[in-house]
């Protein structure tokens, strides 16, 4: 009898161990809508003169959402290297204050575009889902990013 409730506790510590630690990485649903203005655009030309594949842009951005404070709540790098004279695929992060987001996809155009979150650190360890970005203002350039995080 002793020797069953040993180990039952034991099966069971082993258990709420597990568990914790899976529930802290884990992102469950959710929309997280922020803006970006973007701070520097950096545009490599490798090849040919004007757009061709091998070419990059990197682009900063400082993040807000004007609803929780005025000021900027993290950044954003977003680095793509062009594959014909318009497609580029894309990796970026996104520095939140609880974590990072990273997505990564095609762009064809950047005025509207949705790349795949691909994961995150933090409090978006283990994140999927798509990021929507869509441009608010030309000068300054300005973008909306939705993220809907799905798990």
């Amino acid at each position: 009898m002793r020797t069953t409730v040993i180990a039952f506790a034991l099966a069971l510590a082993v258990f709420m161990t597990t568990a914790a630690a899976a529930g802290q990485g884990a992102t469950g649903p959710a929309q997280i809508p922020i803006s970006g203005q973007q701070t520097s655009y950096t545009r490599v030309d490798v090849g040919r003169k004007h757009t061709s594949p091998g070419d990059m842009e990197i682009v900063r951005y400082r993040l807000y959402n004007r609803r929780v404070t005025t000021k900027a709540l993290g950044s954003a790098e977003l680095v793509c290297t062009f594959t014909t004279a318009t497609s580029r695929v894309c990796r970026g992060t996104y520095n939140l204050p609880r974590g990072k987001i990273v997505v990564g996809g095609s762009i064809q155009y950047r005025q509207l575009y949705e790349l795949a979150v691909l994961g995150g650190t933090g409090l978006y360890d283990n994140a999927r889902g798509t990021m929507t970005s869509t441009r608010i203002n030309r000068v300054p350039r300005r973008e909306f990013f939705l993220f809907r995080l799905v798990g």
